[in-house]
């Protein structure tokens, strides 16, 4: 009996979390989708995200010679445009990010590939420790793109 209980304990709590779910997206609410980068040498950049940042390409639907994409989540996806005319100066604060199980072995991985990083004050390679803990380290991607790193939980 106790058996039977909890499974339709389970069965009914597993319908109220998917209809919650199911409801807040009929209320049309956003979930992100992709971030879109405007680059200057498509194959460097490729490169980079690639092989520095470990990312996985996908399939692109344009076929053009003018697009990367990656995968950088279950649903989500960073795209990669040729055709900017060069890097530009940006500011530290608009950056993206990614998460690492491990941050000494990212920052390991940047060293490999001879990539300059240093922490949130620029004036080191000491990761910057957030109030909340998580520790983080900056990067420039090719074009000049700021990119955080840190040890958040996924």
């Amino acid at each position: 009996m106790k058996k039977i209980l909890n499974y339709w304990l389970v069965t009914v709590i597993f319908v109220i979390c998917c209809g919650q779910s199911a409801f807040s997206q009929q209320k049309g609410k956003p979930r992100f989708n992709h971030m879109a980068l405007y680059v200057t040498d498509l194959a460097k950049s490729t490169w980079f995200y690639k092989n520095v940042l470990n990312l996985d390409t996908m399939p692109e639907p344009f076929h053009d010679g003018r697009h990367t994409w990656f995968k950088i989540g279950t649903h989500d996806q960073l795209h990669l445009i040729s055709g900017a005319d060069g890097p530009k100066e940006r500011d530290k604060n608009t950056h993206l990010c990614f998460s690492v199980p491990r941050l000494q072995d990212a920052i390991a991985r940047l060293e490999k590939y001879k990539i300059e990083y240093g922490n949130w004050a620029g004036d080191g390679k000491t990761p910057t420790r957030r109030t909340d803990g998580v520790l983080q380290v900056y990067l420039k991607d090719p074009d000049g793109y700021w990119i955080e790193i840190n040890d958040d939980k996924f």
